[in-house]
């Protein structure tokens, strides 16, 4: 356990490197986020951010019924305006080091993702679920728009759906979310962790610098005009050829049985 004793990490060894699942254990209020579980991310991604050992990070919820249900209410209901922006702020802050983080994050979600846990998933960068798990964006029905890393959402399945579900506060399934594009996988409760296996396989047999400098170009081109987005791309191409790695890589694969 971490310092919330609701952040809990995991660690395998594997052929390629090692693998962290970061599991928010707090499955008795569907893992809801708090100013002390929210800290003890941030500091856990940045620590973890460091590790070039790590090739894969998995993000979960503990127990079937959540991945993470959202912000906590009892603390919610207490804030004025000033601890509202630095509950907020530190939220931000938890989301974006996980975007900035240079290991691909994958979200294991099973379960409510709802609120604050649909913009967790969004600042992820692959998310599977099990086809029981729903997803919302509920703070409208309480008196509080959807914000932060939310913003993510018009890029990822488009204006018209982000505004039905952040006008609404509706709820859809995981059918749904993947026809969206919400979740790029939706499969049985008990095929989960084999669809994340199947990423986190297929990242290992990956070149680990060129992983880490691709998930740092895709950060970059969500923000970059089509015309800078292939620029800035150029050098990094021509980094990769100063390390071993595209030589080891290529000769592996011009030496493969044909």
């Amino acid at each position: 356990m971490s310092a919330s004793e609701r952040v809990r990490l995991t660690s395998e060894d594997r052929d390629g490197g090692r693998v962290v699942t970061i599991t928010i254990d707090y499955p008795e209020r569907l893992n809801v986020l708090n100013t002390p579980i929210i800290q003890d991310l941030i500091d856990t991604i940045r620590r973890l951010s460091t590790d070039e050992q790590i090739r894969a990070i998995v993000i979960t919820g503990a127990g079937d019924r959540a991945f993470v249900g959202g912000a906590d209410a009892y603390e919610l209901v207490e804030l004025n305006a000033r601890t509202a922006e630095t509950f907020i702020t530190s939220f931000h802050r938890f989301l974006a080091a996980l975007r900035d983080c240079p290991i691909p994050v994958i979200a294991r979600i099973d379960g409510h993702c709802l609120g604050g846990g649909m913009a967790l998933a969004a600042a992820c960068d692959l998310r599977a679920a099990s086809d029981r798990s729903t997803f919302g964006m509920p703070e409208v029905r309480v008196g509080i728009p959807s914000v932060i890393e939310a913003a993510l959402l018009p890029g990822i399945i488009g204006w018209g759906r982000a505004r039905e579900l952040l006008y609404t506060g509706d709820t859809i399934d995981g059918a749904t979310a993947a026809a969206w594009g919400l979740i790029e996988r939706v499969v049985p409760a008990d095929q989960l962790d084999d669809a994340v296996d199947g990423w986190i396989t297929s990242i290992l047999a990956c070149g680990p610098r060129a992983i880490r400098a691709q998930k740092t170009l895709m950060h970059k081109w969500e923000s970059l005009p089509l015309t800078a987005a292939i620029a800035v791309g150029i050098p990094v191409f021509a980094e990769a050829f100063a390390t071993d790695e595209p030589r080891t890589y290529l000769k592996s694969f011009l030496d493969r049985p044909r």
